[in-house]
């Protein structure tokens, strides 16, 4: 049999290691200047316009930049329910309410027609994902925070160097966090990169990460220890220098992909918007399941399922709210390999797997 072609796959090359091998040798292993060096070179390359604070996770960062916006107990903060769980779990860590919203069909983001038929008195704003690296519809979005007087949080995991109408994302919100897990489009090993909207902000949200200190033992607020290493910066910084190319293949990777499939739903891009496909999602109406298992099976092609159970049927969040596109989507999406080290060949193999199973009806 072929081998196996696995749904993600990290690349860290020969310039990562010596980068880690340049701060090993230094001695300074905490942050340091590569974390400073690493959070202004994010920011100007991906054209963010403002500055960014870099932590350990991105959980992390979705957790600090809500409390670093004034969000706590007794607020409400509008998702998705089709997410992974961090972004209703650093809602609740906050102690405010995660309100599920339902999503738009095309884009699988947050529909802003449920967003705001979700706002209630105690409503202080809402996050949408930019889902599998697809911007979400952030005009409304903006537009409805506007009209009501809400901030706006972006999950921007996924999405390193999406854009929408020539905006990247990230730009956004009162903050943007951008995961650096060594799935994501670019890694620091493990960590996670928050852009922020006003100094107060960013300066709130750097006493947060590092015990509530700018200054060893002047404590000003109780906070955490969230800091990135200099050993992940170093790792992140060289990563920045091939994402841009990684980039390009992965949306190479999807053309080829979207022009050769049959019998499944392929991803749509919104007019005006830049896709850089975290993941590359189709729509597998009947036994999604099973045909993943198929692919594995009977082709060696790996593939994901996210997410298969929406938020708030998990145990924490358990609420009875209808979410019909939600609930259709963890149903039926399945994320098919997409990342830069796919070959022609390997292309071909996944086409041709999955065209036979969809007109099998695996």
């Amino acid at each position: 049999m072929n081998d196996f072609i696995p749904p993600a796959k990290p690349i860290i090359g020969a310039e990562e290691r010596a980068a880690v091998d340049r701060v090993l040798r230094s001695g300074m292993l905490a942050q340091g200047p590569e974390v400073a060096a690493f959070e202004e070179e994010f920011a100007e390359h991906f054209g963010l316009g403002r500055a960014c604070v870099a932590v350990n996770s991105g959980t992390s960062g979705q957790h600090l930049g809500l409390l670093a916006s004034g969000v706590g107990a007794g607020d409400e903060v509008i998702v998705p329910s089709f997410t992974f769980a961090a972004t209703c779990n650093s809602v609740a860590l906050t102690g405010a309410t995660p309100v599920f919203a339902d999503i738009d069909a095309d884009d699988f983001c947050l529909s802003p027609a449920a967003v705001e038929a979700a706002i209630t008195e105690r409503t202080v704003g809402f996050m949408p994902v930019h889902l599998y690296g697809h911007p979400a519809k952030m005009d409304a979005l903006m537009a409805l925070a506007d009209k009501h007087g809400l901030q706006v949080f972006e999950d921007a995991a996924q999405a390193h160097g999406a854009a929408l109408h020539g905006r990247p994302v990230g730009s956004f919100g009162s903050f943007a966090m951008f995961s650096l897990y060594p799935t994501k489009n670019m890694t620091s090993g493990e960590g996670g990169m928050v852009s922020v909207a006003t100094p107060q902000i960013e300066r709130t949200m750097r006493l947060l990460r590092n015990q509530g200190m700018e200054r060893q033992y002047h404590n000003e607020l109780v906070g955490f220890n969230t800091r990135m290493t200099d050993i992940h910066a170093a790792i992140g910084r060289e990563q920045l220098k091939k994402v841009d190319g990684w980039t390009a293949r992965r949306q190479a990777n999807a053309a080829f992909l979207s022009a050769h499939l049959e019998g499944v739903g392929t991803p749509a891009v919104a007019e005006g918007a830049v896709h850089v496909y975290h993941q590359y999602t189709v729509r597998v109406p009947q036994d999604r399941d099973g045909f993943a298992a198929a692919l594995r099976e009977e082709h060696n092609v790996g593939s994901g399922m996210f997410y298969p159970v929406p938020n708030h049927r998990l145990l924490p969040f358990q609420v009875d709210v209808d979410l019909p596109e939600t609930e259709r989507a963890a149903a039926e999406c399945l994320s098919l390999p997409v990342h830069p080290s796919l070959t022609e060949a390997d292309l071909e193999r996944i086409v041709t797997a999955v065209n036979a199973l969809a007109k099998a009806g695996a």
